[in-house]
């Protein structure tokens, strides 16, 4: 059984037990949370398509911790000018664990 979930304006397609590195959520770690904006729940070969939203369908996770991802390294140069600039950035994400979908 998977479902397809919308969290924080980001679709992500899970399944129970599994991990997701969500963007940042408010929460302490440990803390149980619900997604209630399920577009598509599969049971099996069933498949249930939400327009948009799949009625009363939800996904419960827990908040496992908050985290950073890898550095993203921006570089800026103008050829010829002597113009150059280094910068990096690391996003924020919440790791959440699946619990269960339910219909």
């Amino acid at each position: 059984m998977y479902a397809i979930v919308d969290i924080a304006g980001k679709q992500f397609k899970v399944t129970q037990d599994q991990f997701v590195y969500a963007p940042l959520m408010e929460g302490e770690e440990g803390a149980s949370v619900e997604f209630d904006k399920v577009l598509l729940v599969d049971n099996d070969g069933k498949v249930e398509v939400g327009a948009p939203l799949v009625k009363g369908a939800k996904v419960s996770g827990k908040i496992l911790g908050h985290v950073k991802g890898d550095k993203v390294v921006v570089f800026k140069k103008k050829r010829r000018k002597g113009y150059k600039k280094r910068n990096g950035h690391r996003q924020d994400f919440t790791k959440v664990l699946i619990e269960g979908i339910s219909k």
